[in-house]
């Protein structure tokens, strides 16, 4: 019914017939060959063979919706799969370190499960969201948390729990969507049913509140200021002209910043994939950015002596781990952070940080009349409902800020 094969390897959801269950039905499995070796993964449903011969064409609703069950289910591990394949790493093995957590009876193991996938494939960052939530939710509830444990008065105690540790809405809820990514494993897995999944805007389901932080954006005439800012000090000079240029080179994050190299600047632009999404979307776009002489010229300050295998600016060396990659990026956006800080007490601007430099890339296009499909694309949004949701706080702020006009008398 399901079916992939490509370089060898092939994916199959098969009736496992060799056992019958006690009401006389089979479990569906989906099965992986890879040089002449098999894995069997369980997708949670059982049929008898007549309801499997007809699944594939069926428009009866309950054997509809057992087929989207499986279908879910085969899409996970041919995802898993088509990613080690294409990266050359696949083995047996490491899908099933990948998948295993999946099929486990405490959510504290499908949590490392899903870490050790992370780490396996270099995704350092949601790698330590997840050891992070993990943490967490071991400090909560201990080593050994069952799926069947989480229930919308669980997670309710656990929101408090994590609120009396000084958490943040918009950190709550990141921790809350995290622990759901593992139970939407589990429960396309099978291991969590339907009826036991906690998550939800339905009676007696929880739904996850949205943080609400602030996205300050500057005026050009704030910006202005920054960038015509000096206090004497080398450092503030090095650090205000970082910023300057995540702002410039159409809002980039410091960790695409800190790994431009001199040979993505081609005929005057510069063209890098942001690493945010490399691993989530197939098909990968660059953001080209026009080399300004306002840039060029914090190249020439700042950067490296030009080679076309060197970084630009001189933070990586080459030759770090994906982790010490991730930890220099850190370090790096803490110290912009803490100078620009400094500069907005000075400026009376308010609080000023690195995503300040992105938001108030895409507000002045957006006051400028730019058209949004222009400024998603600057910004490496997968669609243009991502970008209208993006600016909608901005025009926000901004009629608050008009309002507040009105009883300035």
């Amino acid at each position: 019914m399901f079916q992939y094969a490509k370089d060898g390897i092939t994916v199959a959801v098969m009736l496992d017939t060799r056992r019958p269950k006690a009401d006389g039905k089979f479990p569906v499995k989906i099965r992986i060959t890879a040089n002449r070796e098999r894995s069997y993964y369980p997708t949670g449903k059982d049929l008898t063979p007549e309801e499997w011969e007809v699944l594939p064409t069926t428009k009866a609703r309950a054997l509809a919706a057992v087929r989207k069950d499986i279908e879910s289910s085969y899409q996970i591990v041919r995802a898993a799969v088509e990613e080690l394949a294409s990266s050359g790493r696949f083995t047996l093995g490491r899908l099933d370190t990948r998948l295993k957590g999946a099929a486990s009876d405490t959510v504290n193991a499908a949590f490392r499960a899903k870490i050790e996938a992370l780490k396996s494939a270099q995704q350092v960052g949601n790698m330590l969201i997840y050891d992070n939530v993990l943490k967490g939710l071991e400090r909560f509830a201990g080593a050994r948390i069952r799926f069947e444990s989480i229930t919308r008065q669980w997670l309710e105690r656990y929101e408090m729990f994590l609120r009396k540790e000084g958490k943040t809405q918009t950190t709550i809820a990141i921790h809350l969507r995290t622990l759901r990514a593992i139970l939407n494993i589990a429960r396309q897995q099978g291991v969590v049913r339907d009826a036991q999944y906690p998550f939800g805007r339905g009676l007696g389901q929880y739904h996850i509140q949205a943080g609400t932080g602030r996205k300050m954006a500057l005026t050009l005439e704030q910006i202005g200021q920054i960038a015509r800012y000096d206090d004497g000090r080398q450092t503030t000079a090095r650090f205000r002209d970082y910023w300057l240029f995540l702002y410039l080179c159409n809002g980039i994050n410091v960790a695409d910043f800190v790994r431009l190299r001199f040979g993505d600047i081609v005929n005057g632009e510069i063209c890098f994939i942001r690493s945010k999404t490399e691993h989530r979307l197939r098909t990968l776009r660059d953001i080209r950015v026009v080399l300004t002489p306002p840039m060029q010229a914090i190249i020439d300050r700042w950067g490296n002596p030009k080679r076309p295998d060197a970084f630009i600016f001189p933070v990586l060396t080459g030759s770090e781990d994906a982790l010490k990659v991730k930890n220099k990026t850190k370090y790096l956006t803490r110290a912009i952070n803490k100078r620009m800080q400094e500069i907005g007490e000075q400026l009376g601007i308010g609080k000023i940080s690195t995503y300040t430099a992105r938001h108030s890339f895409a507000t002045v296009l957006k006051r400028a009349g730019a058209n949004i499909a222009y400024i998603s694309e600057s910004l490496g949004h997968s669609d243009l409902k991502t970008t209208e949701n993006y600016l909608a706080s901005f025009e926000r702020e901004e009629r608050e800020k008009n309002a507040e006009i009105l009883t300035n008398f």
